[in-house]
């Protein structure tokens, strides 16, 4: 017979605290978690325990179970251990770690499912973003050595997904499914499983902490990455009480953090801080890792061969973003030479690009610093929805937006008349455009909130009200040949001699060559009384190429702003609420926004907001935002301690914010270290505009962009005039 709960954790001295890890300090987020225990409902007591401490599920108190697995013992791991079993301890954050030594797995060449838990568990206590992304090389570098079949898996799960992004296959799973499942399987009631879900914010720790509870006659085999992977995509094509079979299959078979991991996995929310950009890091590392293997005494490999990693990066990287397929990616990192991965993984129709990104600007005369001696164009900036439209060799027509989400459901009007612009045989193309919702009668564009409105999946060519006309910018790839590394006037001719416009349906866009400031300035007018928000200035030869993900300074947004100042509005993430009081109780009365650094990966606060807001949108916004509370400020959030909210909330939403002007601050984090190596900056009465729906939070306006629009303001560009004038006069005199 099983052994009681009790058995496993015998006190000493009172109630057990954990040993001192060796793993980083616990973030604030992991610190938090562990305060609300879960109470057990089953506490068994032994014959002659009477005069014992209880056990800790009994009393509410921390127990060791977010202790990093190298300081662990076999009991503390799991009261369903018992002795003799011989549970392997892996840590993938030693110092000495080895890829092929400490893979424990090595024999079996299947990757348990445990590994990766424990990884992840790992990185979730760990507060450096660089020992992060340590920590997963030397798991990835493992599974490359050991069992590279698992690699794609490894990969997917780690940024909790199923497939590319593009494919939209998502999990779907309810809260209240998954609970049900953990109740099923551990005997806890449902109201209990609540509770403690509320109280922790955390679905996957309860789920791991409720495994105490479960009782099996046999156990279920270990869980390997591959066989969890498959039974994940199962759940997200499946629906109703199927799904909530698959679910209870797997989490009856959970060991250890496995439970809490799978789970997460479910609801969609990883917890571990882990992103794209710093899981393509990982994976450079470990590939020059695996070319260096008898050098991997050390995590000092990654010192000595810095250069190489930085080179393999970037490679990684760049055909990440014309191939953002890892199904196609890894098989082929692990097959060829590195510097043939671009080669190995070209783009093609039907699979999304990153898009290229302009810099902001104030005014024509930064205009004019930027391009002095260079062609330039000039293009109406339309206020509507990013496109990249795809046309394969089988005559499939495929609709992404900025973010790589498959928009084509959405415009099966564009579709059905996608023939009609070509001028040529056309076979393959992929465009750059911008949909705009379309006035029929005055032929005119129409404000971006009515092209909001359009119903957006299961949508009837008959039923459609708002009509909409694609302004087309730019070629990209045209019969089999890509074209971004050919310059902008090439792109253009190519796009003129190819493609038609359609009145009210297909236009290139309004453009200008020009070098003249005056004419410039006299556009941008222009552009703003044709329903646009302002102009694309772009180089036409020099550096003129398509550069894929980035926002390049030879692409620049000068946009005629109420607030000249500053002379663009900003996207910024929400991160937190502060309640509301008088006319606002019941809801949140402000709210605290970020920017995003995309270099370290983090939030940085940038301003708290209250302004900007009607009463109906204050209370569409906490009924947003209610679904989705975290219980504790995530591990890359960077604010001051004094900014913190009544609630913080998941980085889930962008908000396009406009203010009177961007100052240093003592207590914000946005851009600290860029323009002020203890100050950041924060926005001046910054005001609500609209929700960005079309962006994701990593596509927030980034720290780099923040401190260029601080340094871009006059009042800080005649301060530094007037600094520079006095250090002559002070070495003068």
């Amino acid at each position: 017979m099983q052994k009681s709960i009790t058995s496993f954790f015998k006190p000493k001295d009172g109630l057990p605290g954990p040993e001192k890890s060796s793993v980083p300090e616990k973030t604030k987020s992991t610190e938090n978690i562990s305060k609300n225990k879960i109470k057990s409902e089953d506490v068994v007591e032994e014959p002659g325990n009477e005069n014992k401490q209880p056990p800790l599920e009994a009393t509410g108190a921390e127990k060791p179970a977010d202790m990093p697995p190298s300081k662990i013992t076999k009991m503390e791991l799991n009261p369903e251990v018992t002795e003799g079993e011989g549970i392997e301890i892996y840590d993938p954050s030693l110092e000495s770690y080895h890829p092929l030594k400490h893979a424990y797995w090595k024999a079996e060449r299947v990757t348990p499912y445990l590994a990766l838990a424990r990884t992840f568990q790992v990185i979730e206590e760990t507060s450096g973003r660089l020992k992060m992304i340590d920590i997963l090389s030397n798991f990835f570098c493992s599974v490359m050595l050991v069992s590279p079949e698992d690699l794609v898996p490894c990969v997917y799960l780690s940024i909790n997904q199923l497939a590319p992004a593009y494919e939209g296959l998502e999990l779907g799973v309810a809260e209240t499914t998954l609970m049900k499942a953990i109740c099923k399987a551990t005997g806890r009631n449902l109201a209990h499983i609540k509770s403690q879900t509320h109280l922790t914010g955390d679905l996957g720790i309860v789920a791991e902490q409720s495994r105490v509870s479960q009782r099996m006659m046999f156990r279920p085999k270990p869980l390997n990455v591959r066989g969890v992977f498959t039974k994940l995509k199962e759940i997200a094509k499946i629906s109703g009480q199927a799904k909530m079979t698959l679910v209870y299959d797997v989490f009856v078979a959970c060991r250890l953090s496995e439970a809490r991991f799978f789970i997460r996995s479910l609801i969609g929310k990883l917890r571990i801080g882990i992103a794209e950009q710093s899981l393509l890091t990982a994976l450079a590392i470990a590939l020059v890792k695996r070319n260096h293997i008898n050098d991997c005494k050390t995590n000092k490999v990654c010192d000595v061969y810095k250069d190489e990693i930085a080179e393999t990066t970037l490679i990684l990287k760049t055909t990440f973003c014309q191939c953002p397929n890892y199904d196609i990616i890894i098989p082929a990192i692990l097959k060829y030479d590195i510097k043939e991965l671009q080669e190995r993984c070209p783009m093609h129709p039907g699979m999304p690009l990153r898009p290229m990104l302009a810099q902001p600007t104030k005014g024509v005369l930064e205009v004019l610093e930027r391009f002095s001696g260079m062609h330039i164009t000039c293009e109406w900036k339309y206020d509507g929805e990013r496109a990249q439209i795809h046309l394969n060799e089988l005559g499939e027509i495929s609709i992404f937006s900025r973010n790589s989400e498959n928009n084509t459901p959405k415009y099966p009007d564009l579709i059905a008349r996608s023939k009609s612009f070509l001028k040529t045989d056309v076979q393959s193309y992929i465009i750059d455009s911008e949909i705009v919702a379309w006035d029929i009668e005055r032929k005119q564009i129409l404000p971006f909130q009515i092209l909001s409105t359009r119903k957006r999946k299961n949508v009837d060519i008959e039923d459609i009200k708002v009509q909409v006309c694609v302004y087309i910018f730019d070629l990209l790839f045209i019969n089999g040949v890509s074209l971004v590394t050919k310059p902008l006037s090439l792109r253009r001719k190519m796009l003129f001699e190819h493609f038609q416009e359609v009145e009210g349906q297909w236009k290139f866009a309004t453009a200008l060559d020009t070098n003249d400031m005056d004419e410039v300035q006299q556009f941008l007018e222009e552009s703003i009384k044709g329903n646009c928000e302002g102009l694309m200035v772009k180089t036409l030869e020099e550096e003129a190429t398509y550069e894929i993900a980035k926002r390049s300074r030879n692409w620049l947004k000068l946009k005629k702003d109420y607030l000249s100042n500053v002379g663009d509005s900003l996207d910024l993430v929400v991160i937190g609420g502060y309640k509301g009081k008088g006319r606002r109780t019941g809801t949140y009365g402000g709210f605290l926004l970020a920017c995003y650094d995309t270099e370290n990966e983090e939030y940085q606060s940038i301003c708290k907001i209250g302004t900007g807001f009607t009463d109906d949108d204050l209370r569409l916004h906490s009924e947003f935002f209610n679904k989705h509370v975290t219980g504790s400020a995530k591990s890359y959030f960077r604010y001051d301690p004094s900014l913190e909210p009544d609630v913080w909330f998941e980085p889930v939403q962008v908000w396009e914010v406009k203010c009177a002007d961007l100052s240093l601050s003592p207590i914000h984090r946005a851009s600290i270290g860029i323009v002020d190596a203890e100050r950041g900056i924060s926005l001046r009465f910054p005001r609500f505009i609209r929700i960005r729906d079309d962006k994701s939070p990593e596509n927030a306006t980034d720290a780099n962009q923040v401190a260029h629009m601080y340094k871009s303001q006059d009042q800080v560009r005649n301060n530094q005039k007037s600094s520079s004038l006095m250090d002559i006069e002070s070495d003068f005199y």
